[in-house]
């Protein structure tokens, strides 16, 4: 089964074009290292929640849009493998200052794909 990688991370409005920019400069760098597909969503339909939701989970401020994202590989091991080589690659050291969001605030994880219906 495939591995997934996801992200929600806050953007500020504004940065909306420097951000898919930067997201289709990552999508090929991570294809390019093994990635199947590299799904970048700017939040359309993002409600706001009393106990958790997208916004409070980032701590969205008022200027900003909740990004929802993924990355699907075909195994855990491509993942780390095209990861590192990710993390590796000159344009990944630009530092924060260099980024159209909040890195601080963005929530990741990886996932075992369990059901792919």
């Amino acid at each position: 089964m495939n591995y997934v990688d996801g992200y929600v991370v806050p953007v500020p409005t504004a940065n909306r074009d420097a951000y898919i920019a930067l997201a289709r400069e990552m999508s090929g760098l991570f294809k390019q290292h093994g990635a199947l597909q590299v799904v970048e969503c700017w939040g359309d339909d993002v409600p706001e929640g009393k106990v958790t939701s997208f916004s409070m989970a980032v701590q969205r401020k008022a200027d900003e849009t909740v990004v929802f994202s993924w990355i699907v590989w075909p195994s855990k091991q491509a993942r780390d493998a095209g990861m590192k080589q990710v993390m590796a690659h000159p344009s990944m050291q630009k530092g924060p200052e260099g980024m159209p969001f909040d890195g601080q605030r963005m929530i990741f994880g990886g996932f075992a794909v369990i059901v792919d219906a």
